[in-house]
Parts: C-alpha cells; structure tokens; sequence
C-alpha cells in the first residue's frame, strides 16, 4: 500500500459516505411520520396573525 493507494481509497469511501449520509437525511424528512413537525413548523411564521402589527413597530421608546 502507497500514498497514491490510500489517497483514492480514502476519497471514494468519502463520496460514498457523503452520498449515503444525504440520501439518510431526505429520506428521513420525508418519513410519512413527519407530516405533522414540517406542517407545524411551516405555520410559525402565522401563528400570532389574530391582531395587525400597530403602526408604530420598531419605534419603541420613542414618543
């Protein structure tokens, strides 16, 4: 075994980890069991939408 040897070994295990490690999270976020956490989180940004933002916002302090 030789530098040249280990070197490419060492750069195709990579890859290949790489691409398994991805291939792991996708399928992971796509689990049928997680429509509820990505709806609930995709709902965050509306969640306090019962009132308008006063006009005034950002300007705290201020009078």
């Amino acid at each position: 075994m030789d530098y040249e040897f280990l070197r490419g070994l060492s750069g195709s295990l990579g890859t290949i980890f790489l691409v398994v490690s991805f291939l792991g999270f996708v399928l992971y976020a796509l689990r049928p069991g997680s429509k509820r956490v990505h709806s609930d989180s995709a709902d965050i940004p509306f969640r306090h939408d019962d009132r308008p933002a006063r006009d005034d916002a950002g300007q705290e302090g201020q009078q």
